[in-house]
């Protein structure tokens, strides 16, 4: 069993940042992934950064050059920093982790980002 704690969501202007962090805690394997989807109202969840324990990265081409995902092994915890903020970026944000090659992993329990003026 793996708990995921967010922090970081809030309401912010268009142009602007924010930083997301997920720690998780419980059975954790040293081969695992941890990243960030989101959902908006409507619309299904999608993938937004993930990164693996060696450091891989995937994003989102929505987000590419906007957001970046980065971790700390040590503390099992993985970051969303998330600069150029635009109102579409409007969601909540689900930080979640798995094994490598097993899904769907767990989940956080969200944190809204509102990007609104």
């Amino acid at each position: 069993q793996v708990t995921l704690v967010e922090s970081g969501g809030g309401l912010v202007q268009p142009g602007g940042s924010l930083r997301l962090s997920c720690a998780a805690s419980g059975s954790i394997f040293s081969n695992n992934v941890m990243g960030w989807y989101r959902q908006a109202p409507g619309k299904e969840r999608e993938l937004v950064a993930v990164i693996t324990s060696g450091g891989i990265t995937n994003y989102a081409d929505s987000v590419k050059g906007r957001f970046t995902v980065s971790r700390d092994n040590a503390k099992n915890t993985v970051y969303l920093e998330m600069n150029s903020l635009k109102p579409e970026d409007t969601a909540v944000y689900y930080c979640n982790y798995r094994v490598i090659g097993v899904f769907p992993g767990y989940w956080g329990q969200g944190t809204q980002v509102t990007v609104s003026s």
